[in-house]
């Protein structure tokens, strides 16, 4: 029987770390120089490759951890750190699509490899939830399945909103994707925070109360 509870939080974990909409004028740069006849199969292409790319990381990013000797936990609290940090320059600093335009004008490159695919769509903060949510100590092989299939279901919502793109952009604008990409930075911190007491916790550091409902990044179990 499914856990629908764990199965949303999991799902809005991927969605927020993935940013669909904070993807839109990444991709908006990026085709500039394209021609129109070709983008949609540049939107295509941008989002093969960052599933690939996170696919790699949900197979094999815990085989590496555990090959380097790395405790999970260990991960767990840099990871949440990183997650924080990231979450505080989505509602503080430069947002997140204006940050990635820069630097793309800044090295004169517009592709779906760069920045589109990364960092755009498989971002840091992608790769490490996914590694999180699949950790081989407490999913079976079939829950990290679930949790894949899920992680497919986000892209393919990344890609039809970037073939929608120019229609979804003239409907937010400017505003309301920076907006959004602050109201998913709030949600991130808080499952940030709560990866690091997870890790601690999972380390035998501190002994965390379990949350209300269980969360996304903080099913490790102590080494």
């Amino acid at each position: 029987m499914f856990d629908w509870t764990s199965l949303i939080r999991d799902f809005v974990t991927l969605l927020v770390v993935i940013d669909p909409v904070g993807t839109v004028p990444v991709y908006l740069f990026a085709v500039q120089s394209v021609p129109t006849r070709l983008h949609r199969n540049f939107a295509i292409r941008a989002v093969v490759i960052s599933t690939l790319v996170l696919l790699v990381f949900l197979v094999g990013g815990q085989y590496l951890l555990e090959t380097l000797g790395l405790r999970l936990g260990s991960f767990q609290i840099a990871g949440g750190i990183v997650l924080f940090l990231f979450a505080m320059t989505m509602i503080f600093g430069v947002s997140k699509p204006a940050r990635e335009i820069e630097e793309a004008e800044r090295d004169h490159l517009a592709g779906a490899v760069f920045p589109l695919a990364m960092p755009s769509i498989a971002s840091p903060g992608a790769m490490l939830a996914i590694v999180v949510l699949t950790d081989n100590n407490t999913e079976t092989v079939g829950e990290q399945a679930i949790t894949a299939a899920m992680l497919i279901v986000v892209l393919l919502l990344t890609l039809v909103i970037l073939l929608a793109a120019n229609v979804v952009y003239k409907v937010i604008g400017n505003t309301g994707v920076s907006v959004i990409s602050r109201v998913m930075g709030i949600v991130l911190a808080t499952i940030a925070v709560d990866s690091i007491l997870g890790g601690f916790d999972a380390l035998g550091v501190l002994e965390v109360s379990p949350p209300a409902l269980d969360s996304p990044l903080a099913k490790v179990a102590p080494d």
